[in-house]
């Protein structure tokens, strides 16, 4: 599905904030609605050292946003998943805010705390930097302080049963702390 629907230009995303300013709801019509997301996301200097989680099904489009704001940070390069890494390191040198270190975490296969501490992690979210976590319930008391989380699932129509894979997201932002409102901000511009 594209932003121009019945012949009617419609903005690729399209969000309202709750009266107390730490949510904002609303869907992204397509891909370029997931990139506009990630651009006001990245337009914030909040962003450079917040962490956020990210919740949604497989297929959702969690690591495709991930990509779409580490580019607009300007990270260069392959952006994977780090689904077999379980984190992948990412550098940007000369993004919006000047050099950016960024992690992209994703525990859907961690499942020893005890690797918490061997694989370095504590050390990774103390350090200043964005963090991005995906399935944050599989790390859950391991985590520090979380400034944002970012809900994503498909907008499916009443009793309709189709895969969704390309088509429209619903979408949650919820802030937490400060800077997580900051980023709030950020989508309201």
């Amino acid at each position: 599905m594209s932003s121009i629907e019945s012949g009617s230009h419609r903005p690729p995303i399209v969000g309202t904030p709750s009266s107390d300013g730490a949510r904002w709801d609303g869907r992204w019509l397509d891909e370029t609605g997931t990139a506009h997301f990630a651009q006001r996301l990245a337009a914030s200097p909040a962003i450079t050292n917040a962490t956020l989680t990210l919740a949604g099904d497989l297929g959702a489009g969690k690591t495709t946003f991930v990509r779409h704001l580490l580019r607009a940070l300007g990270v260069q390069g392959r952006i994977k998943s780090p689904t077999y890494a379980v984190v992948e390191p990412h550098r940007a040198e000369a993004g919006p805010h000047g050099a950016l270190s960024a992690w992209h975490f994703d525990f859907y296969r961690f499942g020893d705390p005890r690797e918490w501490e061997d694989a370095g992690f504590r050390e990774l979210f103390a350090s200043p930097g964005l963090k991005l976590v995906e399935w944050p319930e599989r790390a859950a008391g391991l985590m520090g302080a979380v400034d944002a989380a970012l809900t994503i699932g498909p907008e499916e129509a009443p009793g309709d049963d189709t895969d969704f894979t390309d088509g429209p997201r619903q979408v949650t932002m919820q802030a937490f702390t400060d800077t997580g409102r900051r980023l709030l901000a950020a989508l309201n511009t």
